[in-house]
């Protein structure tokens, strides 16, 4: 009986150990977003939370922040082929999707991943990817009303549509105020779940002013 009690309380102490030495990588992870200041380092973040998520196996935050960082250093270099690293954002989202159906983050990726692809011949994109962002961003909200991304990312995306399309700073305004009120407001659900886009959401209003 002592042997399979101290068995028992090995066993727990390994899980306890693996999970915490998961949290300090995540951690560890979120920093390196924090200090990216360029591309490469953004790419290298990404890079970093596919290693664990590709070791994790069962956790959808891992490959939600390496398809978010791999998106971001996309949008940092200006060179970088947009239709490749959208497709590359595109195969790290569905794992996070595997992993959490029907979640808000992810949702949010995909708008992000969507606007990108986009970018590439706005004209001529609008039609398909347009669509894709703005009825991601809709599932977003619905899926939780609380989450304030969904609305900084429409706020920007409004911000830079052209006037006669229904976009511009007028129309952007009060989308960010929205999302600034719900970002203070807004409790993540543990210390590694998504809190970015407040800074995001601040700068955009400022531009409108």
């Amino acid at each position: 009986m002592k042997n399979l009690l101290l068995l028992c309380v090995l066993l727990l102490s390994t899980g306890l150990f693996a999970q915490s030495g998961y949290e300090k990588a995540m951690a560890a992870g979120l920093q390196q977003i924090k200090d990216a200041k360029t591309s490469n380092e953004m790419s290298s973040a990404s890079a970093y939370f596919e290693r664990i998520a590709n070791s994790e196996k069962t956790n959808w935050l891992p490959y939600y922040y390496a398809a978010l960082t791999n998106n971001l250093a996309g949008w940092m270099d200006e060179t970088a082929d947009k239709d490749k690293v959208s497709a590359k954002t595109n195969e790290l989202i569905a794992q996070a999707d595997a992993l959490s159906k029907d979640n808000s983050e992810i949702y949010c990726l995909k708008q992000m991943s969507a606007v990108m692809a986009m970018s590439v011949d706005p004209m001529a994109r609008w039609q398909t990817y347009g669509m894709e962002a703005s009825s991601a961003l809709d599932k977003a909200k619905k899926l939780d009303p609380t989450n304030p991304r969904p609305y900084m990312l429409e706020a920007q995306t409004t911000f830079y549509t052209p006037e006669q399309f229904g976009g511009g700073k007028a129309v952007a305004k009060p989308i960010f105020e929205k999302s600034v009120r719900m970002f203070e407001a807004f409790k993540p659900a543990s210390d590694l779940s998504p809190t970015w886009g407040l800074d995001q959401a601040q700068e955009g209003l400022a531009n409108c002013q």
